[in-house]
């Protein structure tokens, strides 16, 4: 017990102690250990040093570090004393600057210190103990205790005031730590909430692109971070007249600040937008600015107003306010600076969203304009049939599309190969990318590349900028390249690397570009019979001739003609204001006999041109000029085309060998060709088997 006790007590000298005196020590600590502040240990310590030792007074002079000098606390019952502000007394700082006891036994015959006796409290005579107030770590201050006797201080009450003072210095240092401790951790709980609301300005700011909502859900947290009575927004006004308070955070407003109020230039606000300087400050310095004086009549004390500055130009203004005289410190400004940067990449952010959400609107509402232009040119909405032959194309289509295969379309000119190679890229996986298409017969061979391909700048005469090739555009999407056996032999290798590589480069450039365009290929044209002619690369054909797909001519599928024709009736009729209600039978068999050698292209345009010759509600085509023209198609004055002539041949040849194709005794031995040629010329000529009987 004894060693329990001893080591309660700080200092070498506990051990040594009476055991009244370990008593009274014990009883000095739990009175101060009921103090948790510093200052009021050093108000109660020389009371409590005085219950401890009797003595005629007890200084404690406080190392106050800020001021440079000493604050003295007496016993509550001394009488009053002050001291020299000018100069210290050397006794006491002799004692502060070595850390050494210093014991006067007679005041009157001191020689080294002759200032003792002047001390606060201190009568000029007896003795004086004076003691360092300060812990290992500190240096707090110095306690001096005085007695009118000489040799007034025996060597164990210098012991046990020399304990107490130890004792005293730990508690106080105690306090002072953890007062700093408290301060350090308000401070990171404030830098936390500091952080944490520029985060969340932050995850706002990306996720949030409505301004209004975006300073309604972050205004509370910048106030309550700032202890903030009032955040508001202003934004220059329509027309330039002032500027309006856009967005207000304001609980205790009495009215005369409002949503949607401008503010003239001329005010505080308005010199902060032109200069884009911030302003902070008590406003009453600054109210011949505020024209309306409207924080004034709010009632504010502390005003703080940021430009919002993004990209060189001032969108804004941030004002935040406080009802109390609590002016901002440079740390609050520098944080609302953050804040304020914030806040400008959020308009600058909002007002691009409008302006692309403007643009965007536009555009859909051109591109809705245009679609209802393409689809009254070209009328391709829909495949309009029901025959088997096209019914057997569409199974084709669906099997292929959501494949990336590419595939080859050959039929007549006017079949409607390039609504197959819609059809197939609407039912692709590709269908929300685009569908870009070329005419490889409309462009000039000298340009064909360029258009394939793209170009550099001054890659070749007129090449004045860079143009973005076909197969660029199409990536992701497909490339619809139609009369491709019009594409010359010399870019065809080109054509191939596309194909097996998926890599170009641009004329005029070295650097490779990739695609991954899906190529869908068309042609009115034999490539087998061109590949043995060597007009066409044989390994381009195979690459092309994946999936091929024949579109039937329209004389194949004559049971498809009468919807076409009530399609196209109805359709330029709602176009030209004249309901077309009926057609005859007389006109429908006519329209079903003709041979139409331009096929859909042909029939649209008869139809269409009937329609503006129709005055009722009948549709009337001229029989008598589609007979004509069939007469033309097959006799010119009694002579055949080549094409009727090759027609009949072949259907004899095929007639003399009972529709045998191949062998040496077949069709196509004896027409000289093979038998793909054979089969491609025969679908090119409408040439069908007959039924069996």
């Amino acid at each position: 017990m004894e060693g329990q006790r001893d080591s309660l007590l700080p200092g070498s000298v506990s051990a040594h102690l009476p055991l009244e005196n370990e008593q009274a020590i014990l009883r000095f600590t739990r009175e101060l250990n009921e103090h948790c502040s510093a200052e009021r240990l050093f108000r109660v310590l020389p009371s409590k040093l005085r219950e401890l030792i009797s003595a005629d007074s007890f200084i404690v002079a406080h190392a106050d570090e800020s001021q440079a000098g000493f604050e003295y606390f007496f016993a509550a019952d001394a009488p009053a004393a002050s001291a020299d502000p000018t100069a210290e007394p050397s006794t006491l700082l002799w004692v502060y600057q070595t850390q050494d006891s210093l014991s006067i036994a007679s005041l009157n015959e001191e020689t080294r210190f002759m200032d003792a006796g002047k001390l606060p409290g201190i009568n000029g005579e007896g003795s004086l103990l004076v003691l360092p107030l300060s812990t290992t770590l500190r240096q707090l201050g110095v306690v001096c205790a005085s007695r009118r006797l000489t040799n007034g201080f025996s060597e164990d009450e210098a012991s046990l005031l020399r304990l107490a003072v130890d004792y005293a210095a730990l508690a106080i240092d105690n306090c002072l730590n953890f007062a700093a401790a408290e301060r350090a951790r308000l401070r990171f709980e404030s830098e936390q909430a500091r952080l944490k609301l520029i985060l969340d300005l932050n995850n706002s700011v990306v996720s949030n692109l409505e301004l209004k909502e975006l300073i309604a859900a972050i205004s509370p947290s910048i106030r309550n971070a700032m202890q903030l009575d009032a955040v508001a927004l202003m934004l220059p006004a329509e027309g330039g007249g002032g500027l309006e308070v856009y967005a207000l955070d304001f609980p205790d407003s009495k009215g005369s600040i409002r949503t949607g109020e401008v503010i003239p230039m001329e005010g505080l606000p308005g010199r902060v937008l032109r200069t884009g300087k911030l302003w902070v400050g008590d406003i009453s310095e600054e109210q011949r600015y505020l024209g309306r004086n409207l924080a004034i009549q709010e009632g504010f004390k502390a005003l703080c107003l940021l430009p919002l500055v993004r990209c060189g130009r001032t969108l804004g203004v941030l004002a935040v306010a406080r009802l109390r005289s609590d002016s901002f410190t440079t740390e609050d400004v520098d944080f609302l600076v953050q804040i304020a940067g914030q806040i400008a990449i959020a308009i600058d952010n909002a007002l691009a969203y409008r302006k692309i959400s403007e643009l965007s609107d536009k555009l859909a509402q051109e591109k809705l304009y245009l679609e209802d232009e393409i689809r009254s040119e070209l009328n391709f909405e829909e495949i309009i049939g029901n025959s088997q032959i096209l019914k057997k194309v569409l199974r084709q289509v669906e099997a292929v599309a959501p494949t990336d295969s590419t595939v080859l379309i050959h039929g007549e000119t006017g079949s409607g190969k390039e609504l197959i190679a819609r059809a197939v890229h609407k039912l692709s996986r590709r269908s929300a990318h685009g569908f870009v298409k070329l005419n490889c017969a409309a462009i000039p061979t000298g340009l064909l590349e360029s258009e394939l391909f793209g170009h550099e700048k001054g890659a070749f005469t007129g090449a004045i900028a860079q143009r973005v090739g076909r197969f660029e555009l199409a990536s992701e999407g497909t490339i619809f390249l139609d009369e491709i056996g019009e594409i010359p032999l010399e870019l065809q290798p080109k054509l191939l690397r596309v194909l097996q590589e998926r890599e170009f480069e641009r004329l005029g450039s070295s650097r490779t570009l990739h695609t991954h365009a899906r190529l869908i290929a068309a042609t009115n044209r034999d490539l087998s019979a061109m590949v043995e002619a060597q007009r066409f690369r044989s390994d381009l054909f195979y690459r092309l001739n994946v999936f091929p797909i024949h579109v039937p001519p329209l004389r194949e599928r004559t049971e498809d003609i009468p919807f076409l024709v009530r399609h196209f009736a109805q359709h330029y009729g709602r176009l030209m204001k004249k309901p077309i209600e009926t057609i005859s039978t007389e006109t429908m068999n006519a329209i079903v006999r003709y041979p139409w050698p331009g096929n859909i292209r042909e029939l649209q345009n008869v139809i269409e041109r009937t329609v503006i010759l129709s005055s009722g509600t009948e549709l009337k085509v001229p029989i008598s000029e589609l007979k004509s023209r069939s007469q033309d198609n097959g006799n010119n004055n009694g002579i055949l085309t080549l094409e009727e002539m090759e027609r009949r041949h072949i259907l004899s040849v095929l007639e003399q060998t009972n529709w045998v194709f191949s062998g040496p005794n077949g069709a196509a031995a004896k027409l000289g060709m093979k038998r793909p040629t054979l089969q491609f010329r025969m679908r090119k000529l409408g040439i069908s088997r007959p039924p069996r009987t």
